[in-house]
């Protein structure tokens, strides 16, 4: 087996520094070896942002400060910018351009360079010269509508917008650009808007929508917490069960491991009898502490395991087994991932 430093070993990403899903998207890359030479603002020019938020997974090489509304700053970047292999960006569209680094400067120069712009709105539209954040987009993409308690929508975090539709969608268009590139020795512009990424995510829940088995309501579908098999309950400490039990089989194995007999409680397929069955269910798993309901699923098909606190999750044994969280510049961060065999 050849070991390397990671599949992008050798790759050099210039990040503007940025909030959100720009940082996220670079650590990730830094994680599967890219170097990435951080553009930051000058000393002086804060933006107000926790500095969490600004920052990569980990550092990995250079970060520069350049004021570009110079010359001598934006000839600085342009010479970044000559051997870089990718640039990343998130700024409101035409604000690179209006630095003289928009992309036609950019490719002329280095070809091959792929110039990645990650927005809320995307480069055009008619929201796209407007501010925005994860709520925003996921709103406009139809995401939030769905989640959420049955009387009001409530935010996923910023993981559906942000991270999902904006950093996830913006490494895999690098990474098919980068494979382009090695075919024929051109790179290209991407436009990564977060409003898109969420609504492509929801495609799955559409096509259930489409198919006629979907309603428009929030806690009242398969996979919202509407059915009594796929949500979580509370445990007699204050605790969370989480409870994915589709299939027939793993819905039978959650019921024996409840104590209950399947025939002897109402028809899970019929929607009337959810609300009876969250009723039941809850009850059973009031009555002992997540850790003993832990002890009864382990090892079955249930599909029950514990919900954790993130303070929790790297003492849990399967975990611990993967070294799921690990050690990092700040203090633990979650492992790389995905996890390449042929990689450090």
């Amino acid at each position: 087996m050849t070991v390397r430093g990671g599949p992008l070993d050798g790759i050099v990403v210039v990040e503007f520094e940025a909030i959100g899903p720009v940082p996220f998207a670079c650590g990730m890359l830094v994680d599967m070896g890219a170097k990435v030479v951080r553009v930051a603002r000058p000393s002086g020019q804060a933006s107000g942002l926790p500095s969490s938020l600004m920052s990569t997974a980990e550092a990995s090489g250079d970060t520069v400060a350049i004021d570009l509304k110079t010359d001598a700053g934006r000839n600085q970047a342009l010479d970044l910018l000559s051997s870089a292999d990718v640039l990343i960006e998130g700024f409101r569209p035409g604000t690179l351009e209006r630095l003289g680094l928009g992309p036609d400067v950019a490719l002329e120069m280095n070809q091959g360079l792929v110039y990645a712009r990650v927005t809320g709105w995307g480069q055009d539209g008619e929201y796209a010269s407007m501010a925005g954040h994860d709520i925003n987009y996921i709103g406009l993409a139809g995401a939030l509508a769905t989640i959420g308690s049955s009387d009001r929508p409530l935010p996923p975090l910023n993981l559906v917008g942000d991270y999902g539709g904006g950093a996830m969608y913006a490494v895999a268009g690098v990474l098919a650009a980068l494979v382009e590139r090695s075919r024929t020795g051109s790179g290209q512009v991407i436009d990564i808007a977060m409003v898109d990424g969420a609504a492509s995510l929801m495609g799955p829940i559409r096509s259930l929508l489409n198919n006629g088995v979907w309603v428009e309501n929030r806690q009242a579908n398969l996979l919202d917490g509407g059915a009594p098999f796929y949500c979580t309950y509370a445990t007699s400490d204050g605790g969370f069960m989480a409870v994915g039990a589709l299939e027939p089989a793993f819905y039978s194995a959650m019921v024996a491991g409840l104590g209950l007999v399947e025939a002897e409680i109402p028809d899970r397929f019929n929607p009337e009898n959810w609300e009876d069955l969250t009723e039941l269910f809850a009850g059973m798993f009031s009555t002992r502490s997540r850790n003993e309901w832990q002890e009864i699923f382990d090892g079955t098909d249930a599909c029950v395991t514990p919900v954790l606190a993130l303070s929790e999750v790297a003492d849990h044994p399967h975990n611990v087994e993967r070294q799921a969280i690990v050690e990092g510049a700040e203090g633990e961060r979650p492992a790389p991932a995905p996890r390449f065999g042929n990689s450090l």
